[in-house]
């Protein structure tokens, strides 16, 4: 069995997690620059058993279409192109962010770390990868 890899896509940086080979735990794995993530999922691939994507489709509080919405849709197609035999799942990613900030808080994280924008998307990655798990349990 395969990993499952997480995406919190933004423009400019990209948070990705993981699972392990059993797909019992999410952790974070990375940040990447959104423009080279492509290339990194490519060579990622190569080395590691990844079966399936969940990617964050950042929605508003009224469950539309947020303004970055058309920019992730673009991205999936692109993703499912590059990777057909490879299932993208959508996963709703509202409050991952504030959530990512909360556990950094509630697990010691320095303010100094916390500022690094990246350290939020790997951890919203985290959470997005988490919910999708446990929907699936």
């Amino acid at each position: 069995m395969g990993r499952i890899l997480a995406i919190d896509y933004g423009t400019k940086r990209t948070g990705i997690a993981v699972t392990d080979v059993l797909r019992i735990i999410a952790t974070p794995l990375d940040t990447v620059p959104s423009q080279e993530l492509l290339n990194f999922l490519k060579v990622y691939l190569q080395k590691e058993p990844v079966d399936e994507f969940v990617v964050g489709m950042p929605k508003t509080l009224k469950n539309e279409d947020s303004e970055i919405a058309p920019l992730v849709r673009k991205f999936v197609e692109e993703l499912k192109k590059t990777f057909p035999d490879k299932p993208v799942h959508l996963a709703d990613e509202r409050f991952t962010s504030s959530m990512a900030m909360r556990a950094m808080i509630d697990g010691g994280m320095k303010k100094k770390d916390r500022q690094v924008k990246g350290n939020v998307d790997k951890i919203s990655a985290t959470i997005i990868l988490q919910s999708f798990m446990e929907a699936a349990r």
